[in-house]
């Protein structure tokens, strides 16, 4: 069984913004609908909490931050809680030009936990985007997004899509936006034919196979998984 990793964000009230408390979190649950330190006999204990993740904003803040992801750039700490007593990792952009951005997932006091890199489709070395996760000492693992067989679908299908587009944004389902619209997002990793890593688009899961895998690793993949997607966690304008 492996372990799942997910995104979300905290509905913050009107007179709780001055706070300043991280409200995007990442949840860990075993896979069964659990969280860990489930007991037998005692029921199903919901997904909890292990990291609250932030953007690390440049010089120039929010507008500055933003045009600089434009081009694949990211930043970003997870914290151990809200408000921001612990850092748990830090990811970094080592590089990030012609569609292929390089980034580190660092440890609370600097030391490499993994590195990450991710090649945008038709500007790296496929068709396909390409991520890549490494861990110090261990093998490559590479993911394609999406499988050839449903971006030809996907592709065949794209005069209808403006539609369904359409139809799926009037469809108000909260997470849906876009529907069946969007382009293939699932991703599997291999290393050396094991499967260590998976992305799956239907709730936007990350599903820890690998029992060696730093789970704070995977914590910062599955944050920057959701930064390139459409309504982005880290794009907001405040």
């Amino acid at each position: 069984m492996s372990n799942v990793l997910t995104v979300r964000s905290a509905r913050v009230r009107a007179d709780d913004q001055a706070s300043g408390t991280v409200t995007d979190m990442v949840d860990f649950s075993d896979g069964s609908g659990t969280g860990p330190g489930t007991r037998s006999g005692t029921g199903p204990v919901p997904p909890r909490v292990v990291a609250y993740v932030e953007r690390e904003l440049p010089p120039g803040g929010i507008p500055a931050y933003r045009a600089a992801r434009g081009s694949g750039a990211r930043s970003f700490a997870l914290w151990a809680d809200e408000h921001r007593r612990e850092r748990v990792a830090t990811v970094v952009t080592l590089s990030a030009t012609g569609g292929v951005a390089t980034f580190q997932v660092l440890g609370a006091h600097g030391e490499l936990i993994g590195t990450i890199v991710r090649e945008k489709a038709l500007r790296g070395r496929g068709l396909r985007t390409r991520w890549t996760v490494t861990q110090p000492g261990g093998p490559e693992a590479v993911g394609f997004k999406g499988r050839i067989l449903w971006w030809c679908v996907w592709w065949l299908c794209l005069p209808l899509m403006a539609l369904v587009l359409v139809f799926s944004v009037l469809d108000g389902t909260p997470g849906n936006e876009g529907g069946l619209a969007r382009g293939p997002r699932r991703i599997r990793w291999r290393a050396r034919g094991q499967l260590p890593l998976e992305f799956r688009s239907g709730g936007d899961k990350l599903h820890l196979h690998s029992p060696a895998l730093d789970w704070r690793l995977g914590a910062a993949l599955i944050a920057l998984l959701r930064s390139f997607m459409p309504g982005s966690w880290d794009g907001r304008k405040k």
